[in-house]
């Protein structure tokens, strides 16, 4: 994925302010990118823009290669059914579907049902270490196993990139820990991009780059120290 020039103006008259103003990003398979910044910086109007849920005011986003400038509707939600897996800080799931359901949602807007959707959703819950909680009910599973549900279902139709928005700040910092080690595993595909945004330092040992953002500018990159397994991540035996 590749954001060129993005200018992003909300509101109108009086009231408009610019939130972006001029941010190139690319996003890069195999990698793990952190995009930091304090509150109002811009960095979820970025995240809503990369994700082809708001259109810029001036600039482009190429996903694959594929500029999203003057899709319709339609053709925007087809591009993010196909590339683009969401993880969110409130994880979004359906009160009333088991695990392996609200997995498989991701695979049932996109016209995948029967076995195979099935066996998908077992394995995208299995990578994610919840294959003991298929038939568990979000009421059922900790905030920490809600939130790798979430990431299951992102990761299950295969995307070519993740966009996960705070996805610690409503864990403590083993679940948040945790989490990150996930995160960090699938980035190491090379087919895969993974950008976290986030305002939180903690994070930043699980990255392979680092982007700054400050009143709706790119400051500044760094590369992360990330370790590349689980293992070394997490500190497991």
């Amino acid at each position: 994925m590749e954001a060129s020039g993005i200018v992003k103006d909300l509101g109108s008259g009086a009231a408009q302010m610019r939130a972006l103003r001029g941010v190139d990003l690319l996003l890069k398979g195999g990698e793990l990118t952190l995009l930091m910044g304090p509150s109002g910086s811009g960095k979820t109007t970025l995240l809503s823009i990369l994700g082809c849920m708001l259109t810029p005011t001036e600039g482009t986003v190429r996903v694959r290669g594929d500029s999203i400038a003057g899709k319709a509707p339609e053709a925007l939600a087809k591009l993010r059914r196909e590339n683009i897996g969401f993880v969110f800080q409130s994880y979004h799931l359906f009160p009333t579907l088991t695990a392996a359901d609200n997995v498989r949602l991701s695979l049932d807007v996109r016209g995948e049902t029967g076995k195979s959707a099935k066996e998908r959703s077992r394995a995208a819950l299995a990578r994610v270490g919840l294959s003991d909680k298929m038939k568990n009910y979000p009421r059922q599973l900790s905030g920490g196993e809600q939130q790798r549900v979430a990431i299951a279902r992102a990761v299950v139709n295969g995307p070519s990139v993740i966009l996960a928005d705070e996805p610690t700040a409503a864990l403590d910092s083993e679940n948040g820990k945790a989490i990150m080690g996930i995160l960090a595993e699938i980035a190491k595909d090379p087919g895969r991009g993974v950008l976290v945004v986030t305002h939180d330092p903690r994070l930043v040992p699980f990255a392979d780059r680092i982007v700054h953002i400050e009143d709706g500018h790119i400051v500044r990159e760094e590369s992360g120290g990330a370790a590349r397994t689980l293992k070394d991540i997490l500190g497991t035996a």
